[in-house]
């Protein structure tokens, strides 16, 4: 994830540049001449193109404008063809007509007023110069291979001079080479030629870039001979000659050194500088290392330069030596000064250069030697010294700095002003920074003498100066790092000694932008869809603008590109897509940007030109092209191969390699037409085939294996089945499949019966012994010869069923649900097969009780192997079973033994049949039955036990009562009216209690009983009582308020005073109102009253709940509905316990509804 972030703003910017400026005079006000525009020194102009010569100016009077040309005064008025721009000095040349040559010459622009005279750089005008080549006829070259050769170009020379290039008559470049290449001069090299050099289109080009026309050299013919191998040659230097050189290059401009060399092999040139290091920001190594450039070349560039040419045979040296001269330059620039009357101030001109530049001064224009004398300047070299400067000395002097590379000129008045301050920054400026920057708050001024700045802020109570405020010198007020705390008003005052002048700005620190949730790299298949997310913060109050680049350019004008508030989607992506996305969130003030890549992958594409090699009859190279791998590595490529012999259109893979190979050694098979296709594979998937190579034809041969999956079996008992998995085409190795199939009985026979057989998978061999022994094998044969040696496999030949059923049969009972069967084994020649096993068949014959049913249900057990007992699980008791055992092969079952028979004992009964509860009465129940279905013995009778059960689910004791076998009722009397009875009831055997069944029934309510317990509360007498007493207590509400609204007090500050008992006093039946309850906290009113109108009653929770009312131990009691059945009264006495839970029970003998309403 790359992240950048730039906060700027304008005024920064604008502030930063402004620090430094020269001092700026308001033009409202008088002032001399100072040149605002000018043509550059050396001036090339276009002879098809007017000439203008720009000059302007600006002083208070505006200045008037004149000219010299060559040294002498250029009367514009006398030459029609010139005109000077109106309020301007600027000249411009109607040439129409007329030769640019004419106006050619040194030209300088004078800018004058009544305070003094301003002059421009001279300014030398030429004209552009694009000259014909010369005729010339070139002589064909014939040079012998090897040998090294100079082309020459030699351009004629313009103005600038031209951009030299070799091209073909094709307009072609002629390609260069370490070998070939074209030297500063325009001449073209060759360090040695060859046979392909020979052409006859050799052309210079000269193109002058500032007319863009193009001229170009006839045509040179090369010939390159071959009369047997050129002898090597050591390397030898074309240019520059000798072993040293020296070249003088100016401070600023650009050095290029080139050293071009010949010899046989090419030699290589390299640098190096004898007396330091190349500068590594400002160096570059041109055409093919023989060019070396240095740009913006300073005096720490001189020094020795060497270049080294070597081959395989020897090395050559050359040392440059390098000098670095310079034209003047401004160290220091005079500044213009503005004085009051009787101050002083200096001009300072400052320069250097190689040589040392002179310096030289002139006011107005005129050699200051040469001017009016004044007594408040003295010059004293590069710096003019004034004091006490009158009234009317203003003027404009002009510094000269020169050596004989070249000048430097410049203006600077002094002014000579009395004027009170003023503040030129607009009033009431606003300034907005983001929190954490540099905050510049500009009081750009003027006043004569120069006004002092102090600033202050809100209050003014004190000047800003130190940390954290930096003052500069033209007023400008900087905060290093802005915080919120710096917002405000700013104040800026202007003082001299004629005056004073201030000026009010604002400063607002804003949020910074940040990007919270930036972009995430992605990878994405081609035509998914994709999302950048990236969520931004920034201060409310500046307007935001979102905007997303791709690689630092606009998205692609494509509607597949959805850019939301916070987000950029681009649905069904593409390859062209990948790239870099960033997303800037852009304020008035700042911004932050943040970017995450996209890459697009996407299945390979199939490789390509499949090519076979390195034939031979059982193997081949395949060698291929990959394909694209769409930003995703290839992991393997997979080989596939297509028989168009034996099945002509299916492609089988035959082997993978990696993804880094490109080829790859297949074996092969004999007698196949193999065609081959390679698929790549990477993350995304596999590619589509490869176009099919050229078919590969392999040579029949002999079988190298031979049928699998042989197998020997019998389907009937007197035959043996041999079969075999068939072999393909490919496996056969030839034309002509055949099967030799061969048996022989294992341990009898010697000698192998064979037969041949052909398009089938198994033979079949009749009149053979029941399940005998059998080897058997299938050899391949083609018609170019058998496959190897087959392996023998043993089988048998088909079974029988037994002949003979198990003897000695018996049982063992080994509870009264599981038996255990024992028998002999039958002899294994009377099994006639494979011995799967023993099948056990038993059935229930019947029950040992009389009451039970006869039942014949046949099960079957079955135990493999050669077992001689197994167990029989799942028996019913109290009965008796009958069994027979029988052996089993694969052909089937033998005869079964003889019928054997066993009882099973007794087991504990099944649960009764049913149990039903008839004629409920107040004190009785009576209880119906029916025996167990599965009786599993003797029943020796029933239990019964029964409990209560209360409304609550609680169980009360149990009772038990033993039944004879013989009953299938009972009444059980004395029982509890209206009360609910669970009852629990089960039959037993001799060994033991069966399951129990469950039922509830309960006796029925006596009906007297029942009227006298009708709820009361539905009574209506009940209800008119509550409704009276409702009433009552409303009315006692009514009388309570009245009688307080008249100008009772609620006694609390007296009670307070006179009682210190925390409890409640007794009802007053004056007032109607409680004693006083005091918790030392606050005093609460009732729950529900209203607040009083005086707010002494400070809570309206009613944290004294009703229970506190009741006296102390909360023992005021509720009934079932929640009714209240306590007293309010004072503190009680303490009550019975069991009292108090009988009157709970009791009806409240208060209406739930008028006591709600009262508390």
């Amino acid at each position: 994830m790359e992240r950048t972030r730039a906060r700027a703003t304008v005024f920064l910017m604008l502030f930063l540049g402004n620090l430094g400026n020269a001092l700026e005079v308001p033009l409202d006000l008088p002032q001399p001449p100072t040149i605002t525009h000018q043509s550059p020194k050396d001036f090339i102009i276009d002879p098809r193109e007017n000439i203008v010569i720009h000059c302007d100016a600006k002083g208070k009077p505006h200045p008037s404008f004149s000219w010299t040309r060559n040294g002498t005064h250029f009367d514009i008025d006398q030459d029609p063809k010139v005109t000077m721009r109106p309020h301007s000095g600027t000249l411009v040349v109607d040439i129409s007509g007329e030769k640019v040559e004419s106006y050619e010459g040194v030209y300088q622009c004078t800018a004058r007023n009544e305070h003094g005279t301003a002059v421009s750089n001279n300014i030398v005008i030429r004209q552009s110069r694009s000259p014909l080549w010369s005729k010339e006829r070139n002589e064909p070259i014939i040079v012998q291979e090897g040998v090294s050769l100079v082309l020459q170009c030699r351009p004629p020379a313009g103005l600038p001079p031209p951009i030299i290039f070799w091209m073909n008559i094709n307009f072609q470049r002629l390609p260069q080479s370490s070998r070939v290449s074209q030297a500063l001069n325009g001449d073209l090299y060759f360090s040695n030629v060859l046979k392909e050099d020979s052409r006859n289109d050799y052309i210079c080009y000269a193109r002058f870039p500032h007319t863009q026309t193009i001229q170009q050299k006839q045509p040179i013919t090369v010939t390159v001979l071959n009369h047997g191998s050129a002898e090597e040659r050591r390397p030898t230097f074309l240019i520059p000659s000798g072993s040293s050189s020296s070249k003088m290059v100016l401070r600023g401009q650009v050095l290029e050194l080139e050293c071009i060399a010949e010899g046989l092999p090419t030699p290589e040139v390299s640098w190096s500088k004898v007396s330091g290091e190349f500068p590594a920001k400002r160096t570059s190594f041109l055409h093919f290392q023989k060019t070396l450039r240095i740009v913006d070349v300073s005096e720490a560039d001189a020094g020795e330069y060497r270049c080294t040419a070597r081959n395989r045979l020897a090395s050559v040296h050359h040392t440059i030596r390098v000098t670095v001269k310079a034209a003047p330059y401004w160290i220091s620039t005079p500044r213009n000064l503005v004085l009051a009357p009787r101050e002083r101030g200096n001009l300072i001109c400052r320069a250097s250069g190689t040589p040392k530049p002179t310096i030289t001064w002139a006011m107005n224009g005129i050699p200051i030697e040469n001017s009016p004398k004044d007594p408040s300047r003295k010059v004293e070299g590069d710096t003019i010294i004034f004091e006490e400067v009158q009234t009317g000395s203003s003027a404009v002097y002009q510094c000269h700095a020169s050596n004989e590379y070249g000048y430097l000129l410049s203006n600077a008045f002094v002014n000579v002003l009395s004027e009170t301050p003023r503040v030129l920054t607009p009033a009431n400026k606003v300034y907005q920074v983001i929190r954490n920057s540099r905050a510049l708050l500009d009081c750009s001024s003027f006043g004569s003498p120069i006004p002092k700045i102090t600033w202050f802020k809100d209050s003014r109570s004190s000047t800003l100066d130190g940390d954290p405020y930096v003052l500069h010198e033209n007023g400008t007020l900087e905060i290093h790092v802005a915080q919120a705390l710096n917002s405000g008003k700013y104040t800026c005052v202007a003082r001299n000694s004629l005056g004073i002048s201030e000026n009010h700005v604002y400063l607002e620190v804003k949020e910074p932008t940040r990007i919270l949730k930036q972009p995430e790299y992605m990878v994405v298949q081609r035509n998914r869809n994709v999302v950048f997310e990236c969520k931004v913060k920034h201060d409310p109050s500046l307007i935001p603008t979102m905007t997303w680049v791709k690689d630092n350019g606009e998205l692609p004008d494509d509607e597949r590109f959805v850019v939301d508030s916070d987000s950029l989607t681009i649905t069904d992506v593409t390859e062209n897509d990948s790239g870099t996305y960033t997303c800037i969130m852009i304020t008035t003030l700042d911004q932050d940007s943040a970017s995450a890549e996209l890459t697009v992958v996407e299945q390979p594409d199939p490789p390509t030109d499949l090519e076979l090699t390195d034939q031979k009859p059982r193997s081949v190279q395949l060698t291929w092209i990959p394909g694209d791998e769409h930003n995703s590595p290839i992991h393997m490529f997979v080989i596939q191969y297509a028989d168009s012999l034996h099945h002509h259109g299916h492609w089988h893979n035959l082997t993978v390699v990696p993804g880094f190979k490109t080829t790859a050694h297949l074996k092969l098979s004999p007698y196949v037409h193999y065609t081959f296709r390679v698929l790549a594979l990477n993350a995304v998937g596999l590619s589509n085939p490869s176009l099919p190579s050229r078919v590969y034809k392999t040579n029949p041969s002999a079988p190298d294996e031979n049928p699998s999956g042989v197998d020997g079996f019998g389907t009937e008992h007197d035959n043996l089945v041999i079969s075999w998995k068939p072999m393909s085409g490919h496996q056969a190795n030839g034309p002509g499949l055949q099967y030799k199939v061969m048996w022989r009985q294992k341990d009898v026979d010697k000698e192998w019966t064979s037969v041949t057989v052909a398009n089938v998978s198994k033979f079949m061999v009749s009149g053979t012994p029941t399940f005998t022994p059998y080897e058997v094998q299938v050899q391949a044969i083609n018609d170019y010869g058998i496959g190897p040696e087959p392996a023998v496999v043993t089988g048998h030949s088909g079974e029988d069923l037994p002949m003979q059923a198990p003897d000695n049969v018996q049982v063992l009972v080994l509870n009264s649900s599981l038996a255990e069967v024992h028998w002999e084994p039958v002899p294994p020649k009377t099994v006639r097969g494979r011995l799967k096993g023993y099948k056990v068949y038993y059935w229930r014959e019947r029950s040992l009780h009389k009451h039970n049913p006869h039942h014949v249900e046949q099960q079957v057990l079955t135990f493999s192997g050669n077992k001689s007992h197994g167990i029989l699980p799942g028996l019913q008791p109290y009965s008796l079973y009958l069994f027979n055992v029988r052996v089993f092969n694969g052909k089937g079952e033998g005869p079964a033994s003889s019928n054997q028979q066993f009882e099973t004992p007794e087991g504990v009964p099944g649960r009764p049949s049913f149990l039903r509860i008839t004629n409920p009465n107040l004190d009785s129940l009576t209880l119906e039955w029916g025996p167990p279905y599965d009786r599993n013995g003797r029943l020796t009778g029933y239990t019964l036990k029964y409990q209560t059960v209360n409304i609550s689910d609680v169980l009360g004791p149990v009772e038990e009562l033993a039944l004879p076998a013989n009953e299938t009722s009972v009444t059980l009397l004395n029982l509890k009216y209206s009360t609910r009875y669970k009852f629990y009831f089960n039959a037993k055997t001799g060994q033991g209690a069966g399951p129990v069944v469950t039922e509830e029934a309960a006796t029925i309510m006596d009906e007297a009983m029942a009227a006298r317990q009708v709820d009361i509360a539905t009574q209506g007498w009940f209800i008119g009582l509550m409704c009276a007493i409702a009433l009552l207590i409303l009315v006692l509400l009514i009388i309570c308020f009245i009688q307080r609204n008249k100008g009772g007090k609620y006694p609390v500050k007296e009670k307070e005073d006179a009682h210190t008992d925390p409890e409640f006093q007794p009802m007053k039946e004056d007032d109607c109102t409680f004693g006083e309850y005091s918790d030392t906290e606050d005093h609460k009113p009732l729950k529900g009253s209203r607040t009083p109108s005086n707010g002494t009653v400070h809570r309206d929770n009613s944290d004294d709940s009703l229970v506190d009312y009741g006296g102390d131990g909360g023992d005021g009691q509720f009934n079932e509905d929640g009714s209240f059945i306590g007293q309010y009264s004072g503190k009680s006495s303490a009550r019975d316990t069991a009292g108090g839970h009988e009157s709970s029970e009791a009806p409240s003998p208060v209406n739930t509804s008028a006591m709600n309403s009262f508390v």
